[in-house]
């Protein structure tokens, strides 16, 4: 079973940065790179939301609320993917989701970690 565990999450004022982390033990390493690579956000009392995104060739795409301020990358040998926060505002707060969209539309999901940012 596919197993995505996610860290880096915690409390920071607003101005700060955060890196999360998603890694992916049990997947082979093939199935790491054809996978599209995401990072869902979810506020409360709000639907989730696709925040950053990764293609199998590297192509990434921010949500217009992050961009500049947010990156996602990867790093094969680990099979893990990144978020790194800069500049962090209150309105990121939020539980975030790491996900694994497989050529075929499976969905793979992290267990979610939160982010709050205070003023």
């Amino acid at each position: 079973q596919v197993q995505l565990v996610e860290s880096g999450g915690g409390l920071v004022q607003a101005g700060g940065s955060l890196r999360l982390s998603c890694k992916a033990p049990r997947m082979i390493l093939s199935t790491f790179w054809a996978n599209t690579k995401n990072w869902y956000r979810q506020a409360p009392g709000k639907e989730r939301e696709l925040v950053a995104s990764m293609s199998n060739d590297d192509n990434t795409d921010y949500a217009d609320s992050v961009k500049d301020r947010f990156t996602i990358s990867r790093d094969n040998n680990k099979k893990t993917i990144y978020l790194q926060m800069n500049s962090l505002k209150p309105e990121d707060t939020g539980v975030y989701y790491c996900n694994h969209r497989s050529p075929t539309g499976s969905d793979y999901w992290g267990q979610g970690t939160q982010v709050t940012v205070s003023s």
